[in-house]
């Protein structure tokens, strides 16, 4: 049976919950990292030298990496509304996710540690000011894409795509800051929580 590794209110590891409760998947659940088992543990690095989480087992492979583990796991359950097989619909799919790991993660980092985790180390007001604003402006692209498919993020229908840009979203709402007005955004993310697998694992009282 598929094994995943990682605590439970990390926004990472709820990505791999929220899409295996969308498939209806069945899965062991491990607890791992802080407040938990060290992910530093010898037996955790030798599954990921990263020492971070989710990590999946699946039979003989272990996987980490939690927008390759969403791909997995689509992939492996044939579900091509959520990853379509045609290299086209495709790559629209993987363009949104990439841009959430890359681009969109980048932006809230120092903002996300300095008011929600209350880290000494973000205490720099000019850095905290960039990072809301390089967030914002990054809501706001993704405001316009949804304002143009009318739907979801890679287009009519719901994706991987719109998984891990659900987590995403719902940090943004929860972090007390200023943030603009995103119709397209907010009605996207209405409709997203009438998924009742998004109200367990996404939108759950956890940023």
């Amino acid at each position: 049976m598929l094994k995943i590794l990682g605590k439970s209110s990390s926004i990472n590891v709820r990505k791999v919950l929220w899409l295996c409760a969308e498939m209806e998947m069945s899965y062991e659940h491990e607890e791992w990292g802080s407040g938990y088992r060290s992910t530093e543990a010898p037996e955790f690095v030798e599954l990921n030298p990263n020492a971070m989480v989710p990590v999946i087992k699946d039979g003989s492979l272990v996987l980490w990496e939690s927008n390759t583990i969403c791909r997995y796991l689509a992939s492996r359950s044939q579900r091509s509304d959520l990853l379509p097989a045609d290299p086209e619909n495709r790559s629209r799919v993987e363009q949104w996710m990439d841009w959430q790991a890359t681009e969109l993660n980048n932006a809230w980092r120092f903002a996300f540690m300095a008011l929600v985790r209350k880290s000494p180390a973000h205490n720099d007001p000019q850095a905290l000011a960039i990072s809301v604003a390089s967030w914002n402006r990054h809501m706001q692209m993704l405001d316009a894409q949804l304002e143009k498919t009318g739907a979801y993020a890679a287009g009519p229908g719901f994706t991987l795509a719109d998984v891990v840009l659900g987590l995403s979203t719902n940090r943004w709402y929860m972090t007390p800051m200023e943030r603009p007005e995103l119709p397209a955004v907010q009605s996207w993310f209405e409709r997203l929580s009438q998924r009742p697998a998004f109200m367990l694992h996404g939108r759950n009282g956890t940023p």
